[in-house]
């Protein structure tokens, strides 16, 4: 493996990481304090602190939806799509186990008291929301989570501000996802909490995260194709 891959990978391992563990982990545990507008912004903040610490290595995708958009799009060649893909998984796994940790060792009841911040439906959603409508909201939501990507990162004049409006619109996407799903659009943020909520011992995520792995990425592979449409010159 090239040195240049292998930095890249890196890079999305930790963006990832943190994107968890920071996101997550102000669900998990000060959820009740933040409120859904603490937590949104939390997963925001990390993306805004991550663009610029790794995005001139990897582009700071942390996120196999956004890896897929971009791969869709051109941007990202097969290899490394697939290399971004296990380091973001990976990247949110350790996350999601080292916040298990903290969690444990801190006085707060334990993990399955607080939960990891796991995305869900039905049971786990705090307004009963039903699978179908999970689906429609993560593809709506990861759809124009993604042509914010595609769009800032395409222009030359809104590049150097990239991560910013990429955070932000995390954010405000997280503002209505929260109450609805716990917003995923995010494959890798939703496995990891999911894994080692499981192997906790609940197991209910882990039955529902096939919808928050193939909603996001449906979502952007629509957003690829609107993005395509728009940028095509008209004669």
């Amino acid at each position: 493996m090239e040195a240049s891959s292998l930095k890249k990978y890196a890079a999305e391992a930790l963006g990832t990481f943190t994107l968890t563990f920071f996101g997550c982990g102000s669900a998990a545990v000060a959820g009740a304090a933040l409120g859904n507008l603490g937590i949104a912004f939390a997963f925001g903040l990390s993306i805004i602190a991550m663009a610029f610490v790794i995005g001139d290595v990897s582009g700071c995708h942390i996120n196999p939806a956004v890896s897929l958009g971009l791969l869709l799009d051109k941007r990202l060649s097969q290899k490394e799509f697939i290399g971004y893909w296990f380091a973001q998984f990976a990247g949110a796994i350790v996350a999601a186990a080292a916040l298990a940790l903290v969690i444990d060792l801190a006085d707060l009841g334990g993990v399955l008291a607080t939960g990891l911040g796991c995305n869900g439906y039905g049971e786990l959603s705090s307004t009963g929301l039903t699978a179908v409508g999970a689906v429609i909201v993560e593809v709506i939501l990861t759809c124009v989570f993604v042509l914010s990507v595609l769009g800032s990162t395409a222009n030359e004049k809104t590049a150097p501000y990239a991560g910013i409006i990429i955070g932000l619109t995390l954010a405000f996407v997280h503002i209505m996802g929260i109450p609805l799903t716990g917003t995923s659009v995010n494959p890798a943020r939703s496995f990891g909490p999911a894994l080692v909520m499981a192997l906790c011992g609940d197991a209910a995520a882990m039955g529902q995260v096939w919808v928050f792995i193939a909603a996001p990425l449906a979502g952007a592979a629509l957003a690829a194709g609107i993005f395509s449409f728009f940028k095509k010159k008209t004669v």
